[in-house]
């Protein structure tokens, strides 16, 4: 016997660089709209965000996983002549580095989910700035804000996740992108803001000589079903409308502990 339900899985976004230096890309993001689950446990792991660096790139997250579904961390900001790094969306290029491209999203879609990340912004050139962190959904920028993340309502209403982060320019900032992503620093010796905590969201870029990129936002794991068919533990536990859910923002155990019919009754109990 099974049921199905809906799975977000969300890693930790990438730390920004330092040095005139590029937002950290959102974390990478999965969506299954119909996993199935059967009695039992399931192992949860919420990915960290990883750290903004000073004088050097940033440090991609860490996955996060429900089961094995796999969310691949963003990818680390560059700093000032480097690439960005690949991840679950790629963190943007440090300016005039000569190397154009940002860090490529590496995020793939097992068991029939849906994946979200994108690349990173490239260098400015003879701008003089740098690439902005990509977001699960929209690509970073050259000298811009982040790139967007994924919106949706699994939590009951709707919430934009991995964002990626902005560049720190000392002309002024550039925001991180919607959902989570940090903002750039926004002059000399200002350091990148963080990505936002459980949303996976990029941290912004440190501007001027080795100002800190910002840390990556820690990522989020989301489990929702119909309250009719079956009960669970685990994480944070609410309610909307007709369904019933789960919110993990550390790691933990989803366990399936019964399945009910339609109108309420145990088909099976194994307590």
């Amino acid at each position: 016997m099974s049921r199905t339900a809906k799975i977000l899985v969300v890693a930790g976004g990438g730390g920004g660089g330092s040095n005139e230096a590029a937002g950290g890309g959102g974390g990478g993001t999965l969506y299954h709209a119909g996993y199935t689950v059967t009695t039992g446990p399931y192992t949860i792991v919420v990915g960290a965000g990883g750290a903004g660096a000073g004088g050097a790139a940033g440090v991609t997250g860490s996955d996060s996983s429900f089961g094995t579904l796999v969310g691949k961390g963003g990818g680390g900001g560059g700093k000032h002549d480097t690439q960005g790094l690949a991840g679950g969306s790629g963190g943007g290029t440090g300016y005039a580095s000569g190397v154009p491209a940002g860090g490529t999203s590496n995020q793939t879609s097992p068991e029939g989910s849906t994946g979200y990340g994108s690349a990173g912004g490239a260098d400015g050139g003879s701008s003089d700035q740098s690439g902005s962190g990509g977001g699960a959904t929209a690509a970073g920028s050259s000298g811009g804000a982040g790139g967007a993340g994924f919106t949706t309502s699994i939590s009951g209403s709707s919430v934009i996740y991995a964002g990626g982060g902005g560049i720190g320019w000392n002309a002024g900032n550039t925001a991180g992108g919607t959902g989570g992503g940090g903002a750039g620093g926004s002059s000399s010796g200002t350091p990148g803001t963080a990505g936002t905590t459980n949303s996976g969201g990029g941290g912004g870029g440190g501007a001027g000589a080795n100002a800190a990129g910002g840390n990556g936002g820690s990522g989020i794991v989301i489990v929702s079903y119909l309250t009719e068919l079956l009960v669970a533990t685990g994480g944070t536990i609410t309610t909307s409308g007709a369904e019933t859910i789960h919110t993990f923002t550390t790691s933990g155990t989803f366990e399936v502990t019964r399945f009910l019919s339609k109108g309420g009754a145990f088909l099976f109990n194994f307590v």
